[in-house]
């Protein structure tokens, strides 16, 4: 008698509960294409108010499709903010409530997929251990387990039939071109009397800022101006200055002249990224798929890059917590903004609302079918983002109140007046009402998910802190031409 292994005897499950439950392609379930960023914020599509940057592919997401125009991640609890982003997004809850890093004793939106009858595929970056990957998903090929690399030499690992997970190799090929072929190989290939998700789960723009030269080139020509909120250094300890990784990746002060190369050397990475993405959609139309798949395009969290002297993804500002969010497909209005207050681990109920799925109990996300529908204008009031022990914020339609409860500061900032969050209304008498309310707000925000942080009341003045001349250490990832330019007599790391 033959075994089936786990993989083979969750596709078996999938496919009869698809048949006894009478679905089929036909039935009116839609296949899901979830393309997903890394370190991309939520102003570099060029359709969403950026003109430097060529992105007509999600511009054409855009035009075709909804934009979640406040959309967050719910903070983090690690430095690598990409661990519980990805692992809040899998689960539909709050990295207050899960094992971040390998996801155990968690149901996952793609485990559920698969349970009711969908074929599951996966190609790129997967940081929550290989376990819960292997529960989720039936076909695998270009699989990153862990965090960056890379993109010229980016080890993966395939799914092989029999359930197993090949020996690691090097990708052949720049990162967003070795994913883009595995979607599109699985686009090519799939099981047409089952609808599909396909997860692909990109390792751009994230650094190293290495896009192939001529897509960097092109950005040279002309560099893109300064953040309006660009600072030489940010003049305060916010908890994630030093031994953050990402802090060191140019020398203190900031200047103009590299923050506008990084710029530019980030911005290829999205014209690059983009134009796999067109591939992906040019073979999703070919295949006469176009028109039942329903599009998700999502990063995993915002970025720096020269704000309030920055450039990771380790602090509260809009920045590094907003991120970009579009919807489109069929039932999807077209080229319709969406302002209401969403997060990224609202996903998990939205993709199950979409695919006729029931959720597990107990998600902290919620559908948002009903924006989009016209039955609600919003689901939440406000957003909380907590990240690590260090800091705090809390926002509402025009007033966000930031907390540094180790070093006792706080922020207040009109996003009304000071979208880019410049000028510190803080010791502002007449705003004082604004920052007691949303001290009220934050505490009702920390009962509610289990946040034990205690919030200064009032704020002090930080000790100023200058990092110029501070030792930096390039990590192993950076190629030999970005070591060069940006860590020029600073020692390599060692083997």
């Amino acid at each position: 008698m033959q075994t089936l292994s786990r993989r083979q005897w969750m596709a078996a499950f999938g496919a009869a509960a698809a048949r006894a439950a009478g679905f089929s392609d036909s039935s009116g379930r839609p296949n899901l294409l979830f393309l997903f960023a890394d370190d991309q914020r939520a102003d570099t599509i060029g359709a969403l108010g950026n003109p430097c940057l060529k992105t007509p592919n999600l511009d054409s997401l855009v035009a075709s499709g909804v934009t979640f125009r406040n959309n967050y991640i719910f903070g983090g609890n690690s430095g690598a903010v990409c661990v519980p982003s990805r692992a809040m997004l899998m689960s539909g809850k709050t990295w207050f409530r899960i094992d971040t890093a390998g996801l155990e004793n968690e149901k996952l939106f793609p485990e559920v997929l698969a349970e009711n009858g969908y074929e599951t595929f996966a190609t790129g970056k997967w940081h929550n251990r290989q376990a819960s990957w292997l529960r989720c998903f039936q076909r695998g090929k270009a699989v990153r387990f862990g965090g960056m690399a890379d993109h010229t030499a980016v080890p993966v690992r395939d799914l092989a039939p029999d359930g197993k997970l090949s020996p690691e190799r090097i990708g052949g090929k720049f990162s967003s071109e070795l994913f883009a072929d595995a979607a599109i190989e699985f686009l090519k290939n799939h099981d047409r009397k089952r609808p599909f998700l396909a997860y692909v789960a990109f390792s751009a723009p994230h650094d190293p800022r290495n896009p192939p030269l001529r897509y960097r080139q092109a950005y040279y020509r002309s560099r893109p101006p300064l953040p309006p909120n660009f600072l030489p250094q940010l003049p305060f300890d916010n908890g994630a200055m030093r031994g953050v990784r990402d802090e060191n990746l140019a020398p203190w002060p900031r200047t103009e002249a590299v923050i506008r190369d990084q710029l530019a050397e980030y911005y290829g990475l999205i014209t690059h990224l983009d134009e796999q993405i067109g591939r992906i959609l040019a073979e999703l139309k070919r295949a006469g798929e176009l028109d039942r798949t329903i599009i998700i395009y999502a990063a995993d969290n915002g970025l720096a890059l020269g704000s309030h002297g920055l450039l990771g993804k380790q602090n509260v500002f809009e920045h590094s917590m907003r991120v970009p969010l579009i919807i489109a497909g069929p039932g999807i209005p077209k080229g319709r903004a969406v302002t209401a207050f969403t997060y990224l681990l609202d996903l998990f109920p939205t993709i199950c609302d979409l695919a006729s799925v029931r959720c597990p109990p107990g998600l902290d996300g919620e559908s948002l079918r009903p924006l989009w529908e016209g039955k609600k204008t919003r689901i939440r009031d406000s957003v909380f983002l907590p990240y690590m022990q260090t800091q705090r914020a809390v926002r509402d339609e025009r007033w966000k109140l930031i907390a540094y409860p180790e070093i006792g500061h706080l922020q207040l900032f009109d996003l009304q007046k000071d979208p880019h969050e410049t000028r510190n209304l803080i010791d502002r008498p007449e705003y004082a009402r604004h920052v007691t309310r949303l001290q009220r707000l934050m505490k009702q925000w920390q009962e509610k998910v289990g946040d034990r942080v205690q919030i200064p009341l009032r704020g002090t003045t930080p000790e100023r802190v200058d990092l110029t001349g501070k030792e930096r250490i390039p990590d192993k990832w950076q190629p030999g031409w970005i070591v060069e330019k940006y860590f020029r007599g600073v020692r390599a790391p060692s083997k």
